[in-house]
Parts: structure tokens; C-alpha cells; sequence
């Protein structure tokens, strides 16, 4: 007789916690002890619980491993781009993690320059990340930052490229990036507040001046913002901005000028958002202005730069939303999003062509790419879908003509494009908004409501997801799945309304579409509830918090990714990264409306003795976006109010943050986890 598993069992210890003469009862608090070892007994308790739930899966996970892995060209390099007379470029080698940084002077042919070894720089961590790479205009130094927590808490250094020498000199506890002034040694970079994590001062370093104190530059107060600092395109100005939900800020400064005064461009204005670049003597300006919903671009002389200065360039639309722009010597780059989908619109500015580069498919991905270099002929773009792998294209202004410069290599014979099949649906929602759904599948299954299908979302910030390939996807689709993405209110998908219809105190409309695009899968037949999966991590692990509390039974199970599931406790506590900042798209529950209306989703609040589905939740111990606590509680207080025998594991892994593990292959054997759950569920083992 097989002997059966007891999950793990937390300790109960009551916390009462008041507000607006409300009282709830936390029985599981106590897990934010970091330090307690009991806490961390806790953790592990459950790593081996799900170790042992998923014994039987073990050799199958070693198995979608490497098929994952051999889909994946191991000695790779990226598409070189050109900055201030080098060539840079990255390189991927064999049984390698991580990335090996190039530059060549003055063509390809070039002698090639190491500037930095990751899989060296990694050896004895079991969590590395380099983060922002600057290079010193005179192309002599370069700034950079790493991270060996997973905390997003960069140490930044300087290294000498002509010696090859990182000075001792470190600066730590900054967000990663760093910019240089035009004089080669004035450094500019921001720093993270020790508690909250939020970037909230701007400091200069002077190199080479030994025993010179940092100069603290700008120190933005308000803790709903954050702030970083950049040098435009044009290399003329420093930058540095502040941000929050709602509403920017930018001063400005001559690089050539580094030990004078920042210059405020526009002052703050609550909801007034913009950005800046700059040109030929004006700054254009990406704006919500006078209520342009969708956002119009204007420009202003970069001396009268208030906004009752700025004119019109491209007016606000309402059906159409611009995310982006890019400028050029010769040509304004303007990314659009109309009915979903990406267009890329080219201006000259002599005014004498105004066109769209043509993109034929129903479900597709365009974005801008990396373009440094201010006076080139050509648009560095990166398009894919579903179907087709990522390419990195070269457009020419001049004579319009696309150069594919890479394709994603898949390393597996059996791929072939044509072999599956991608289409956009629209599902009706309860209140009789249409929502789009991409998917995609092979095109040998029937749509009879048999198959097994993983629904994905995430749903908020205005992050839209735009259907993406992957080849890591392929171990789904071949073994007869189907991959959606619900693209739910919360994002912008269908522009900056379907923004705003998903957030604050309409938030339950993410909700409520998600549910509804999987009720519409389900009646037309691509799935039924015993083959119907969701996913979603982080804001999109709320999505699947919220689902799994109002309709597990729609689904045979939910992967819940470093999920934001302790909503109302955590916008309580500003002393919790991202807390203060984010008022402006949860809602401050110190406002009894917001804390209620929070609390009437918030998935840790809302556990209650019912049936749910099979659960698998993960999360990182270093997490600093969503700490480890709020699912590690979560699923603790579902294991003692679920009435069923479905599954409900909890993963967390103690050696990474938000983001998973940094090495390429490491996360794989994250995805060969969940994916063996779920072809665990279908009864599928090879």
C-alpha cells in the first residue's frame, strides 16, 4: 500500500490587524521573519514536499530539459551594433550560462575585445547578473553594475579597457545603470533607498579623484516617485527623470557641463505625463497633454522647454496609441498600436514621406530595436509571432528594402513553420466588451473540446503582451497543447483605455475578463474544464489568486508565478519596495474606499473553505519586487481551508529574486518543472 505524503503544515500564530474598524486575523504573518529559522525550516519543508509530490516526474523533467535545451543554439552571437566608432556585440559558447561582451574598433573585421566575461565574473555565486554597461565617450572606460543576490541591488564598478584594470573603487546599493558626462570622468547614477528599495537620489562620482565624496545631485522626496538619470541620443544633455504611476518630471542639464545646475524642463503636474527627446536644437515630447488618452508627440525650443512652449507634431488619436519613438538624423521612427497590433510609422523630417513599414500577419510583434547611433540610414527593428521566430531586421530609409540580419535559430529538424497554425479570436465579456485572445497550435489537432490548453495573462501597468515565439513552447504544442494569451483589460493591448478599465476601482474587470475568455474557450469548443489551464505571474499571479478563488472549476489546474497575492497587507506597509509607488494602480487602502474594494479581491483575504483546482506556485527568497512571504502565507492558508485532494505545491527557490534564476539554462529546468506539471495532469510522461 502506497504510503501517503503529508503536505507541510505552518504554524498558526494569530496576528489581529485594524484599520478603518476593520479586523483580520492573520494566522500566518509571522513567515515574513527572514531571519527566523523556523521560517526558513518552513520553506524548505515545502521544497521537499514538492520534490516528493514530483518524484514520479523526475526523469520526465530531466527530459523536457533538454529538449528545451537542444532547441537552443548554445555558441551564439547577437546582431553587432555600431556607437561611437565600435562594433559591440555578445557572445554565447558552448555549455556556458552567460554572456560574453564584445567590441571591435572601426569594422567588423576588427580586432575583437573582450570587455567582460559573465561565466568568469560568476564563478562562486550561485546567482549572478550584470546589469547596466557604459561606456566613457572617449571609449576608454566602461561603468558597470552586477548583482549577486537577486535583489536588484547593484554594486557598480569601473573598468579601464585600455589596461583591462576594475578599480577598486565600488558604489553599491544602486539600480544598475550609470551614465557618463562628455568630459570622460564625471559619472552620474542613482541610488536605492536601504528600506524600500525605490531609487530616490541621483549622485555624481568623479573619477580619479580619490577621496572625493560623491556629490548628492538631486534627492527626489516623494516616495510615490522614483527617479534615474540618462544623456539623450544626441549626446547633448543629462537627463534625469522622476516617475510614478500617473505623472513624470524631467530637469535637464548640458553634458558638456556636468558640475552645473540641473534645469526643471516641465514641473509635475498630477496625471501629466511625458518624455523627452531630444533633436536639432528642440526636445520632442511624448505626452498625455490636454487629455490626448493615447498620447501625441509635440515638440519645444530646448531653451522655453514649460509646457506652454510645446506645439503639435502628431496630434492625439483615440483609436490609435503611440508607445514609442525614435529619432534619426533624417527621420522620425514613431511605434503605433491600432486594434492590437504594431505599426511602424516613418517620418522624414523635410516632411516629404510620411508611411508604415507593411506587416501582413493577424498575429504578429514589431518593436523598435537598438538604435544608438544617431546619423544612420538604417531602423534596427525586431519582429516575431507565434509562429515565425524572432528576427532582427535592418530597414533602409533610402531604399525601403528589409535585411533580415538574424533569425532565431530552432536547433530542431522537426520544426517547421508551417506546421502550426496562429489566429486572434475575440471573446465577449460579461458587461459585453470583446477581449482578444491570440493562440496558437498544431495544425494536426481538432478543435472538439478535447485538447489540453494553457491560458495566459498578466494585466496590469498597462504592460501589454504581445504574442511572442518561443521555442521553449514547442514541448507544449507538439504533445498536443494549445497556447493562448487573453489580452485582458489592465494592459494596452487596445490602447490606453483598456489601460485605465483595468486598474484602481475597475481592476476587476482583469479579473472578470480572464474568467470570461476561459468560459468562451470552453464554449466554443478549443478546451473544456478538465483540460483548461491559467498562468500568470507576479501582478498576473494576482490574476491567477482571484481565478483560483472564483472559478477553480473552470480549470484542471494553475501555475502561480512569484504571485502578488497579499494585496491589501502589502499596499499597507510602506516600508515594502513598490508599495508607496503604486498607489496610482491598486489604490491606497489607508483610503477606507480603496480598502475595501481591495480587500473584496485580494486573494489571501478571500481563501475560504471551497474546492480548488491543482495549484503550483512559485517564488525566489530574494524576491524584492514581490517578497517570498505573500504566496509562502498564501499557500499555507490554502492548505488549511481547501476541502479537496488536488494538488498544491509550493516551489521557492532560495537563491534568486523576481526573476528567477540567471543563467540561460537554469531557468529551463524552472519551465521543466511547471510544464511537467501540467503534461503530469494530462497523463502525458514522455
Amino acid at each position: 500500500m502506497k504510503k501517503k505524503i503529508s503536505a507541510p503544515v505552518a504554524t498558526k500564530i494569530p496576528k489581529k490587524l485594524v484599520i478603518h474598524n476593520d479586523a483580520r486575523i492573520d494566522n500566518y504573518f509571522w513567515l515574513n521573519e527572514r531571519d527566523n529559522k523556523e521560517v526558513e525550516g518552513y520553506l524548505n519543508s515545502e521544497n521537499n514536499y514538492t520534490k516528493t509530490v514530483m518524484k514520479h516526474t523526475a526523469k520526465f523533467q530531466e527530459q523536457l530539459f533538454h529538449e528545451m535545451k537542444s532547441r537552443i543554439k548554445e555558441d551564439d552571437t547577437s546582431v553587432p551594433y555600431k556607437l561611437n566608432g565600435y562594433w559591440y556585440l555578445t557572445k554565447f559558447t558552448k555549455g556556458n550560462d552567460y554572456p560574453i561582451y564584445i567590441r571591435k574598433k572601426g569594422t567588423l573585421h576588427g580586432k575583437e575585445e573582450v570587455l567582460f566575461d559573465c561565466n568568469e565574473m560568476a564563478k562562486g555565486y550561485s546567482y549572478f547578473k550584470l546589469g547596466g554597461i557604459s561606456i566613457s565617450p572617449n571609449n576608454k572606460l566602461a561603468c558597470f553594475s552586477i548583482d549577486t543576490v537577486g535583489r536588484r541591488q547593484y554594486a557598480l564598478k569601473i573598468k579601464n579597457l585600455e589596461t583591462g584594470e576594475i578599480y577598486d573603487e565600488q558604489i553599491f546599493n544602486t539600480s544598475g545603470s550609470s551614465t557618463w558626462a562628455n568630459d570622460n570622468k564625471t559619472l552620474f547614477y542613482s541610488r536605492k533607498d536601504d528600506v524600500t528599495l525605490r531609487s530616490d537620489k541621483i549622485y555624481k562620482h568623479h573619477f580619479g579623484e580619490d577621496g572625493r565624496e560623491d556629490t548628492l545631485v538631486y534627492h527626489e522626496k516623494d516616495d510615490t516617485f522614483f527617479t534615474f538619470v540618462y544623456k539623450t541620443k544626441s549626446r547633448k544633455f543629462l537627463i534625469i527623470g522622476s516617475a510614478s504611476t500617473l505623472t513624470s518630471e524631467y530637469r535637464i542639464l548640458s553634458a558638456d557641463d556636468p558640475d552645473g545646475n540641473f534645469k526643471l524642463f516641465q514641473p509635475r503636474e498630477r496625471k501629466l505625463e511625458y518624455s523627452i527627446t531630444h533633436y536639432n536644437g528642440y526636445f520632442y515630447i511624448l505626452t498625455n497633454k490636454d487629455g490626448a488618452t493615447n498620447f501625441k508627440i509635440m515638440k519645444t525650443p530646448e531653451v522655453l522647454t514649460s509646457k506652454e512652449n510645446w506645439e503639435d507634431v502628431i496630434p492625439h488619436r483615440r483609436t490609435i496609441l503611440i508607445e514609442d519613438v525614435e529619432i534619426f538624423l533624417n527621420y522620425l521612427v514613431i511605434s503605433e498600436r491600432e486594434k492590437g497590433l504594431t505599426k511602424l510609422r516613418i517620418l522624414s523630417w523635410d516632411s516629404m514621406e510620411d508611411y508604415y513599414l507593411p506587416f501582413d500577419s493577424e498575429t504578429y510583434t514589431a518593436r523598435i530595436g537598438n538604435n544608438p547611433e544617431f546619423d544612420s540610414d538604417f531602423l534596427r527593428y525586431n519582429y516575431n509571432s507565434l509562429t515565425i521566430p524572432s528576427s532582427v531586421v535592418d530597414y533602409n530609409f533610402s531604399t525601403r528594402e528589409n535585411k533580415i540580419m538574424k533569425e532565431q535559430e530552432v536547433l530542431d529538424k522537426s520544426f517547421k513553420k508551417e506546421n502550426y497554425h496562429s489566429r486572434r479570436i475575440w471573446a465577449t465579456a460579461r458587461d459585453g466588451e470583446k477581449i482578444p485572445i491570440s493562440m496558437v497550435y498544431k495544425n494536426n489537432i481538432q478543435l472538439d473540446g478535447s485538447n489540453p490548453l494553457l491560458l495566459y495573462a498578466y494585466g496590469s501597468y498597462g504592460s501589454t503582451m504581445d504574442p511572442y515565439f518561443s521555442s521553449i513552447r514547442l514541448s507544449l504544442l507538439n504533445r498536443g497543447f494549445i497556447f493562448a494569451i487573453a489580452h485582458v483589460r489592465g494592459g494596452e493591448y487596445l490602447g490606453r483605455e483598456w489601460y485605465e478599465k483595468g486598474k484602481l476601482e475597475f481592476k476587476k474587470n482583469t479579473f472578470n475578463d480572464f474568467i470570461d475568455c476561459s468560459q468562451f474557450l470552453i464554449d466554443n469548443k478549443y478546451t473544456c474544464p478538465n483540460h483548461l489551464y491559467a498562468s500568470g505571474g507576479s501582478a498576473g499571479g494576482l490574476l491567477m489568486g482571484v481565478v483560483l478563488n472564483e472559478a477553480s472549476h473552470l480549470y484542471n489546474g494553475i501555475i502561480a508565478s512569484v504571485p502578488f497575492v497579499d494585496v491589501l497587507t502589502t499596499m499597507l506597509d510602506d516600508s515594502i519596495p513598490l508599495t508607496t509607488g503604486e498607489y496610482d494602480e491598486w489604490g491606497n487602502p489607508n483610503n477606507e474606499e480603496d480598502y475595501f474594494y481591495i480587500k473584496s479581491y485580494s486573494p489571501y483575504d478571500n481563501v475560504k473553505n471551497q474546492y480548488y483546482t491543482n495549484l503550483l506556485v512559485t517564488t525566489g527568497l530574494h524576491d524584492s519586487q514581490v517578497q517570498y512571504w505573500e504566496p509562502a502565507k498564501w499557500v499555507a492558508k490554502l492548505r488549511e481551508y481547501k476541502v479537496d485532494n488536488n494538488r498544491l505545491i509550493f516551489n521557492v527557490d532560495m537563491n534568486t529574486g523576481h526573476g528567477g534564476a540567471s543563467g540561460r539554462f537554469e531557468r529551463l529546468k524552472e519551465v521543466a518543472l511547471e510544464y511537467a506539471f501540467l503534461l503530469d495532469l494530462e497523463g502525458i510522461s514522455e
